[in-house]
């Protein structure tokens, strides 16, 4: 009969009194789940309000790690004993160096070779003097700290020399991945201080890890010659990845198509044996395995986005997972309490200012040898000087190999967290967008130093106050377009008819056959070809998350913009068109999606902003094709409709917003119930079925004409529509004034509220009578002024209603939406700021009556003004665009 000692061990768990913060060797995962948890969980929240001083990651995991260490949290008496017993280390360290090993490689992924190659003259001196310059400082330090600190615990006896090698590449080396994160938020990878500095961080990067080899080698050699026979080793291993493994790998990737189409699965597992093979084999020959998973990355090819695309497919484990794991580990080897006497403290001061002045420095000078003016080159000098994670893999394998000790390890953390967390402050106080865009501006001779512009104005001069408002409010030559994929039918069907009528195809003669007289039809087409297209420049802004592969995404942008599908539909469609087009991806967080539009439509001298109201809600776009559209996303639509009244505030140019509604396309059956039917088709097979050609491509325009600057731009815009034959448009002059005034409609003579929202300068000098007789005149000129042959096709009409929403409405219903063949009707609104009518009483009443609250649409009412608001929430059967003048012209 068994005894109680050989009984099975107890399976209840808690149930049975057991308790799980203690250690068991044979099941180590529930210790190591509570550590993980906790790790993952403290840095993930000290990183949110880091984040918002634009700190990087890092410096949360690092701060976390030394607050759960020996230096706070493990003051506490019993804390470390229970949450990181000592035998439980090992486990978590197992999980953080295998995380290590795999963050290594895309480290190495993150490199590409061919920015060195292509700015390596740049590279060479700015790296060089980069490094050279705090690598000497730093072994003049490594002086006093091999002989003050020498007799610590722990360590082993090595040379000064091999002590003074492993100082100077850690006050040298640049951290490569957290510098290519801060150069993307503060969108300096396209200019030209970034190509300098990320040039010369990629071949600071290289040579720091081979000096760092070097010196783990010859701490791990019993012996100069075994040193010797690690260095050959290495180098010959090194040959064989490039000039064996490399070719084989690109071939074996071309015949699966994983190059072109994205690693398969098969071959990401191939890449994670490789990485695993060949940290293994620089483990095993004396170095640390860390080295052949950055080596295999280095290999990996960058061809149609295969790194970026092998990047995404394991970033997110390691980098939420398993790297916070390792940083939390180097916190509880940190001990802030033994920087306990003023020689420790001056050399905690010294080490800083070793690191950050010798960087500061030496890549200042560089800089500015490469004719940078002495901002750039400070700012370059700043950000060569980060350290970040980099920097504590570097003092992490120094303590293991015991290079360091304990104090000497705090003692650089301190310096790696400093110089870390001030690149980012001090670069933006160094070089912020101003100064940029003015250095910009002044590199193309535009204005002199001072800021005084070197341009003559071309601006008509006279005081013709209408003559000059034509010059302000003329043709569109140049238009900026946000491109969104969900509104790419309505936006091309919009710019089909703003680029005119396309010529009707002619018969071709085969060349072997034509005479030898000029081909009267190329001849033609020439002539065709020399009228002035309209210039379209598309933008497509995708957000910049905290992915490796979004910030390398943004490093290789040209091949990004090259690939990109809605990029190069819309050349294509530009070119079928009568379109100059152009077109440019932005990786930025969308925080700052209105800036940089705003910045490229400055860039580009646009005359007109097209913006696309977001039919899901969303300002992303991902998911954005499994998002029921309907209207209620267009009416609550938050965080797209903050970017557009963020936008609208700073335009520089005129706006046109565009709310889609079938625009370009049929109807959408909005029905999705189930009916019987005899068939013997499936429900998804009646999905599929083909929809005949558009046989009337006429669209038709209703503009309520209330008055103002707004309302003036729109209506220039409407007759710049009106030139492509397919289009019609009714005008109506909604005159409140001469209304009765028991109505709804209120005429007031300050600004309105929602103007004043809005932030936006309205002249308010003119009296009520005064404003609405200035507007009855300009319909009435403009009108008058209409062509022969737009007069066929535009109506001018006037409306005297003191219940202008309703109104409108009314008729806007009763003229759009009728032909269920056509190609769409819009209506157009300006957006109306100089506030001479309130609609906001009349506005309620119109919720009310189609069974909506006050509330509803707020975002639209504070975005594009009341009446987009009421005519949306009424769902009329027409797409809309609400029009902005630019600021200049409504400033009093």
């Amino acid at each position: 009969m068994p005894t109680s000692s050989a009984r099975a061990p107890h399976q209840g768990g808690i149930l049975e009194g057991a308790n799980p913060l203690v250690y068991d060797s044979k099941n180590p995962i529930t210790i190591f789940i509570i550590q993980a948890g906790i790790i993952i969980i403290f840095c993930r929240l000290l990183h949110y309000p880091l984040s918002k001083i634009k700190q990087p990651r890092v410096i949360a995991e690092i701060i976390g790690g030394i607050v759960l260490g020996p230096s706070v949290l493990g003051r506490i008496p019993g804390f470390s004993d229970a949450i990181f017993p000592t035998a439980s280390i090992p486990t978590l360290s197992l999980a953080a160096n295998l995380g290590l090993v795999l963050f290594l490689f895309l480290v190495g992924l993150e490199v590409d070779l061919r920015l060195l190659l292509a700015n390596w003259r740049v590279a060479l001196s700015v790296g060089a003097a980069g490094m050279v310059l705090p690598f000497g400082l730093g072994c003049a330090i490594a002086y006093g700290l091999y002989h003050e600190f020498r007799d610590d615990s722990g360590l082993v006896p090595i040379s000064f020399g091999i002590y003074m090698l492993f100082i100077g590449v850690a006050t040298a080396i640049t951290a490569f991945p957290v510098l290519c994160r801060i150069l993307t938020e503060l969108k300096l990878l396209q200019d030209h201080v970034g190509i300098v500095v990320l040039s010369a961080g990629v071949g600071n990067d290289v040579v720091g890890w081979i000096l760092l080899a070097l010196c783990v080698a010859l701490v791990n050699a019993g012996s100069g010659i075994t040193a010797l026979y690690i260095l050959l080793t290495s180098i010959a291993y090194i040959l064989f990845l490039v000039y064996a493994v490399r070719p084989a790998l690109i071939w074996v990737l071309n015949r699966t198509g994983s190059i072109q189409n994205g690693p398969t699965q098969s071959m990401v597992a191939l890449t994670v044996l490789l990485t695993l093979a060949s940290a293994f084999f620089t483990g095993i020959i004396g170095i640390h395995p860390i080295f052949g998973a950055f080596l295999v990355g280095l290999i990996c090819p960058h061809d149609g986005g295969f790194a970026i695309k092998l990047t995404e497919k394991i970033e997110d484990l390691v980098t939420v997972f398993f790297l916070p794991l390792y940083f939390a580990l180097s916190g509880l080897s940190t001990n802030i309490g033994l920087l306990d006497s003023g020689m420790t403290w001056a050399y905690v001061f010294g080490v800083i200012a070793v690191a950050f002045f010798g960087k500061l420095i030496g890549g200042t000078v560089a800089a500015r040898l490469c004719k940078l003016v002495w901002r750039e080159s400070f700012t370059v000098g700043v950000l060569m000087s980060c350290k970040g994670l980099v920097e504590i893999i570097v003092l992490n394998i120094g303590l293991e190999a015991r290079i360091l000790s304990t104090r000497t390890f705090t003692i650089f953390v301190v310096m790696a967290l400093v110089t870390t967390f001030a690149t980012t402050p001090l670069t933006s106080a160094l070089y912020p967008p101003w100064y940029r865009q003015k250095l910009a501006a002044w590199k193309r001779g535009e204005i002199d130093w001072d800021g005084t512009s070197l341009i003559p104005e071309t601006k008509p001069s006279g005081g013709d106050s209408m003559s000059a408002e034509k010059y302000d409010v003329g043709d569109i030559r140049r238009l900026l377009v946000y491109l969104r994929l969900e509104s790419l039918p309505g936006l091309f069907t919009f710019l089909s008819l703003l680029g005119g009528d396309r010529p009707e195809g002619c018969s071709r003669v085969h060349p072997s056959k034509a005479g030898a007289g000029p081909d009267e039809h190329a001849e033609e087409s020439v002539s065709i070809l020399q009228k002035r297209p309209l210039q379209v420049h598309g933008l497509r802004m995708l957000e910049l998350t905290e992915r490796l592969s979004s910030v390398m995404k943004d490093t290789e942008i040209d091949d990004v913009s090259t690939k990109d599908p809605v990029v190069n539909s819309f050349y294509s469609f530009g070119q079928l068109n009568h379109l100059a087009v152009s077109g440019d991806v932005e990786i930025v967080p969308e925080g700052s999606y209105a800036a940089i539009l705003a910045q490229s439509a400055s860039q580009q001298a646009s005359d007109m902003v097209f913006l696309p109201w977001s039919e899901t809600g969303s300002l992303s776009e991902t998911g954005s094709t499994t998002v029921e559209y309907s209207t209620h996303h267009r009416l609550e639509n938050g965080p797209h409709s903050q970017f557009i009244t963020s936008f609208l505030s700073r335009a520089p140019c005129h706006t046109a917003v565009f709310v889609n509604n079938n625009f370009g396309r049929p109807s959408r059956r909005e029905d999705g119930s189930l009916h019987r039917t005899k068939s013997r088709l499936s429900l998804r097979s009646n999905h599929g079925h083909p929809l005949a050609p558009l046989t009337d491509r006429s669209h038709h325009v209703f503009f309520p004409f209330f008055g103002g600057l707004d309302d003036r731009t729109a209506m220039r815009f409407i007759l710049r529509l009106a030139r492509n034959v397919n289009v019609t448009a009714t005008i109506v002059f909604v005159d409140v004034q001469r209304a009765s005034g028991s109505g709804e409609a209120e005429v007031v003579q300050t600004e309105s509220e929602t103007s004043g929202k809005r932030g936006v300068q309205v002249s308010a000098s003119a009296s009520p009578e005064t404003f609405f007789e200035q507007e009855r005149s300009f319909f009435v000129s403009m009108k008058d002024s209409l062509t022969q042959e737009l007069e066929s096709r535009v109506l001018f009409d006037t409306i005297n209603t003191s219940q202008p929403l309703n109104d409108v409405i009314s008729r806007i219903t009763s003229e759009v939406g009728q032909s269920v063949r056509s190609s769409g009707d819009l209506v157009v609104l300006g957006r109306s700021r100089e506030g001479k009518v309130s609609f906001r009483a009349e506005l309620h009443r119109v919720l009310a009556t189609i069974g909506q609250t006050s509330h509803a649409g707020s975002d639209v009412s504070q975005s594009l003004g009341d009446v987009a608001q009421a005519l949306m929430a009424s769902e009329v059967k027409a797409s809309l665009i609400v029009v902005e003048a630019k600021k200049e012209d409504i400033v009093g």
